[in-house]
Order: structure tokens, then sequence, then C-alpha cells
């Protein structure tokens, strides 16, 4: 794995803008749970399921316990040194933006300024039916919207029959189409339409994941490993 590393180095050296991907597998190591992993499932249910429009419209108090339940785990967790790599790549000039499927907000914790979250974030809150913003407290406390009066405050993620945040993703596109490297971090990318994000790069892309699932991609250059410990070897070389 060192010489692929050490390959991924100098790729980032010789290229102008380098936007990184980033999905689960960078969240796992901050102990995080996978919705697609082993550990994914909650009370024997499919995350996938809980997370999405139908159970929100269909059981709101199963959908909000699930949601309360997630961000209490959250409070005790913290970036991992990936992240802070990442931040500091980007503020030495190596990186000029990362786009993520993690709603948890550890790359903004870890100083990373140039986020693109696409699938929306969990620490902030708005009404489902009217779209004002909410307090956490309002939500915690199980409060009906101070502005429409329904019972359907949530927090801001993208759940399963939605579509992403345009902003978050017409951004990460002009970021990509412009991008001369392209490093996908932690994700299988099985999840529509951020699965599509390697098809547009005009540039070197490379794949960085503890388990190699992606396929029908090309990358240039594939690491298998852990995000945290990958990354770790890049800082060493840097």
């Amino acid at each position: 794995m060192e010489n692929k590393v050490r390959e991924l180095k100098d790729l980032m050296e010789k290229a102008r803008h380098v936007v990184v991907l980033t999905g689960a597998g960078m969240d796992t190591e901050s102990n995080i749970p996978d919705f697609r992993g082993k550990d994914g499932l909650w009370r024997n249910l499919d995350p996938r399921l809980l997370a999405s429009v139908d159970t929100f419209e269909e059981n709101y108090p199963l959908f909000r316990e699930f949601y309360a339940t997630r961000l209490k785990l959250l409070e005790t967790r913290q970036p991992h040194r990936g992240h802070y790599i990442l931040a500091e790549l980007e503020e030495k000039g190596l990186i000029q933006a990362i786009a993520t499927q993690n709603v948890s907000r550890l790359h903004h914790l870890a100083g990373s300024k140039h986020v693109y979250e696409l699938h929306g974030n969990i620490r902030t809150f708005r009404c489902h039916y009217c779209n004002e913003p909410a307090e956490p407290e309002e939500f915690f406390d199980n409060r009906n919207c101070s502005h429409c009066g329904q019972p359907g405050l949530r927090p801001n993620v993208t759940l399963f029959g939605e579509s992403l945040p345009t902003d978050a993703w017409n951004n990460t596109m002009t970021e990509v189409l412009q991008s001369d490297l392209l490093i996908v971090i932690g994700t299988s990318l099985e999840v529509s339409p951020v699965n599509q994000i390697p098809r547009f790069a005009k540039g070197k892309t490379v794949y960085i994941n503890d388990e190699i699932a992606a396929k029908g991609y090309h990358f240039d250059l594939v690491i298998q490993g852990k995000a945290k410990k990958v990354l770790e070897q890049l800082e060493q070389l840097i």
C-alpha cells in the first residue's frame, strides 16, 4: 500500500484542482455506524427504511425517535485524524473542495472550509411542511413547528425519496468538472446520483476504500485500506 500512497502524493502535488468525495467509510472510524454495514441496524430495523419520506409521513414518532437517538450518539463523536489531515491539506492548497455524503459535519468540525454536503446535515433542523428553520431543543422536545403549527420538525438531511440539495449538487459538479484530480474515499458508490460523480471527472481519479466494491468504474489509482490509515500514511509523505 505504501507505494500506492506515494503515487497518490505525487498526483496531488502535480494537480492544480483537487476535489475529495467522502462517504460513510470516512466516518465509521469515528464510531459512527454505516447504514449499509453490518452494524447499521437499529432495533433490528434497516435505517434506510427509517430515514425515508415514507416513514416520516406514516410513522413520525418512530422517525423522530430514530433521529433523536442518532443525534445523541453524535454528541459523543469527534473527527478522527483523517478528517484533520484533509483540513490541513486544504489549508496547504493541496485540496480545493470536499463533497461528502456524510451528514455528521465532522469535516466542518475538523476545520475544512469548502465542504459541500450532498445529503444535508443532521445538526440543523427545519419544518418539513413550511421549511422554516427550527432549534435543536424544539426537535428534541417533540414540539410542533412554531411557524405553521405542524408536527413535522426534522433534521436537514436528505431522506430516501428526496432530491439532493440543489446548491450542494451544483457546486460539487462545478468543482468536479474543473478538477484534474478526484479522490474518492470511503464509499461503495451505490447511492444515486452521487455514484455518478466519478464519471464526470475529466482528470485523474483515485479510489480509497477498505472494501473495493465499486464496480463499473475505471479509476487511475485504487488503494485498499481504511480512510484514516491511508491519510495518515499520506501525511507522512507530504
